[in-house]
């Protein structure tokens, strides 16, 4: 009795563990880029509540991204905030599309202290010992702060001042936290509804910097090439492109 009851109970185990697996593998994997996570969010929530359809977002930074979907990641999407990344992506053979600028983005700096004045002046005086932006190398966001800091020729006169962060994501903890007094984000970022109103912060001139065109393409290893390009599809609506606007993205016909 006691071994008949083990077995049931093992069975059952592995039933509810296949199919809690199998519920797993059936969501669409979007490998979005961190300066897109609150508006995917948003996006993504809509998506599902109209099909059904669940969705895993994976939030990194643009180029690391695109390493994981060069070593085999088995993602169905990808979103960037650049063109660069998803076309190397696309010139390597592994997505389905050519890409397609879905959004683009603009750049604020941004503090979390009452008392410093949020502009590029202020970067320069001795009050604030450390500013936070992405890591340009692999972040597009990233790129553009640097470009704004050339620009002004502060780049190397700020060096001991600047701290990286891995993605967008980590550059906005950084800021969040104050563990930085100012810092270079996305406008996403800052009217996404979590910290909404909380601290102060200015855009930059768009012509400060090389426009964040951000692409998209569907990933050759999807699972179900039919279920992403339903969300592709869905990306491009004037429902999504709504939500889109709301967090600041510029949009394109």
């Amino acid at each position: 009795m006691r071994l008949r009851i083990l077995i049931l109970g093992t069975l059952f185990f592995w039933l509810l563990f296949l199919g809690c697996s199998q519920k797993e593998s059936d969501k669409l994997r979007i490998a979005t880029a961190a300066n897109m996570q609150f508006a995917m969010k948003a996006i993504v929530e809509k998506y599902t509540q109209k099909t059904g359809v669940d969705c895993e977002l994976i939030i990194g930074s643009s180029g690391k991204l695109t390493s994981q979907i060069v070593g085999g990641a088995p993602y169905d999407i990808f979103l960037a905030a650049n063109m660069k990344y998803p076309e190397a992506v696309y010139n390597s053979g592994l997505a389905l599309n050519a890409p397609k600028v879905y959004a683009s983005g603009k750049l604020v700096l941004w503090s979390m202290e009452p008392n410093i004045a949020v502009n590029i002046t202020s970067l320069n005086s001795p009050e604030i010992t450390n500013i936070a932006l992405a890591n340009p190398k692999t972040a597009p966001y990233g790129v553009a702060a640097a470009e704004v800091l050339q620009h002004y020729g502060l780049l190397e006169a700020l060096s001991d001042k600047l701290v990286y962060g891995e993605s967008i994501a980590q550059t906005n903890q950084f800021i969040t936290s104050k563990a930085v007094q100012i810092g270079f984000t996305s406008l996403s970022a800052v009217l996404s509804p979590t910290v909404k109103d909380k601290g102060s912060w200015m855009a930059l001139a768009p012509e400060l910097y090389t426009p964040i065109h951000q692409g998209v393409v569907l990933v050759k290893q999807a699972k179900d090439p039919k279920k992403a390009q339903e969300f592709y599809n869905y990306l491009f609506s004037s429902e999504a492109k709504e939500i889109l606007k709301e967090f600041g993205y510029l949009l394109y016909e």
